[in-house]
This record gives structure tokens, sequence and C-alpha cells, in this order.
């Protein structure tokens, strides 16, 4: 079946207690035994369906999106992804952990690679597989996409993936800009976690140079 007819048959969000996983069923079980009032869920995509642009990161943090439902809400890699949207029109109202229906992203959604928290915060590449189908999914029910940013190597090794293309031709790089055989763009930034804010691998103005030109991407004919 070729690549653009499996995005369009296959689904794009998993059940919250989607199955597929044993390591981490087992851990989402474990988990909510642990905080009942969690999400502790395959955490959905974020965002209209008729967004031009899909940020796509690794996974949901146990304390964050885990924790939410939502993705990136409630972590340190959160705090720095909706502050810079907010700060380049991407989303607006505000971000409140408290409040969460008070922000609304703008022409972009948010998803990730794998849906369910892993330990340790690190997926198998079984479970990377595993996924891939809502990933392919996702991308196949946004009938406006036009850009694609990946949050880590792993986010835009399984984005390449769920494209069909090889990873060979189009290699990660914080900054990276590739120009899709399909006619997208797809850009690189290195995880706004805070293991790598926190190291100087990433500042927060690296990152917002690579959201504002995610959102520069929009503006062009």
């Amino acid at each position: 079946m070729p690549v653009v007819d499996a995005m369009r048959s296959t689904s794009a969000e998993p059940a919250k207690d989607c199955p597929l996983c044993p390591r981490l069923v087992a851990f989402r079980n474990e988990t909510r035994h642990t905080h009942p009032d969690w999400f502790n869920g395959a955490v959905p995509s974020f965002g209209p369906v008729t967004a031009r642009l899909l940020i796509v990161g690794l996974a949901p943090g146990l304390k964050g999106a885990n924790r939410t439902g939502r993705p990136f809400l409630g972590d340190y890699a959160g705090k720095l992804l909706y502050r810079t949207l907010l700060k380049v029109g991407l989303a607006r109202g505000r971000h409140d952990l408290a409040a969460p229906e008070e922000l609304e992203l703008v022409d972009c959604m948010i998803s990730n690679t794998v849906r369910c928290v892993p330990p340790a915060n690190k997926p198998k590449p079984d479970e990377i597989v595993s996924c891939r189908q809502f990933l392919i999914g996702r991308i196949g029910a946004l009938p406006n996409l036009r850009t694609l940013l990946a949050l880590g190597r792993i986010a835009h090794d399984g984005t390449l993936d769920a494209l069909g293309l090889k990873r060979r031709d189009f290699l990660f790089a914080h900054g990276a800009r590739h120009e899709l055989p399909c006619g997208r763009l797809l850009l690189d930034s290195y995880h706004c976690s805070r293991q790598n804010t926190n190291t100087g691998r990433l500042t927060p103005a690296m990152f917002e140079t690579v959201v504002a030109a995610a959102a520069a991407s929009l503006r062009k004919v």
C-alpha cells in the first residue's frame, strides 16, 4: 500500500488504554495504582486538525503529560515549549497548569513519537515501531500540514519513518531544514528537556530560533 494511502487508513490516536506495548502497559498500571488521579494513559495529540504545523516530541513525561493528559503540560520542557509558542504567535492565551483551557494552539498541533510514558523516559525500539502507526495516522489526518518540527533525534527519525523516507537522506542536526519530497518542510531542534537546557546544549534563544522558523514557514506562499 502506498505511504499516502496507508496514512489515510490508520488511526491518528490510540485508545487511552492502548495494549500494544506490554512494558509500557505495566508501567502505566503501576503508576495508576500509585497516582489514581493522574491521566495514566496513551496521551492524545493537542491542537486543531486544521494545523499546518505538527510538532513531534519523544514521549509523555511521567509527571508531565502522563499526569495531565496533554503533551508537554506539567513539566519543564512544556514550560519552555509553550512559552516559546506564545512568543512566536503559535499559541494564544496563557500557559497555566491549573487552567489548561486558557491556552489555545494557533495553526499547530503537538504530538509524540510514543504515546505512553516509558520508564526513565526511554522508550525501546520495538515500542517506537509499535506506536509508529499513530504518527502515520496523525500526519495523514492533517489535511493542511505543511511543516513538521522534530524535537530530538528520536522524533526526527520517527517522523522520517512515518513518512516512508530514508534517514540517511535527511540527517538530524539542531536547526537543520529538510525539504522533503512530499513538498513539506522538516525542521530539527534538540529536545527542550531540562537535561539539554541545564547542560547548555540547548538555550532558550536557540530553541526560539527554530520555533520561529517553523512559524515563518507557514507565512510563505
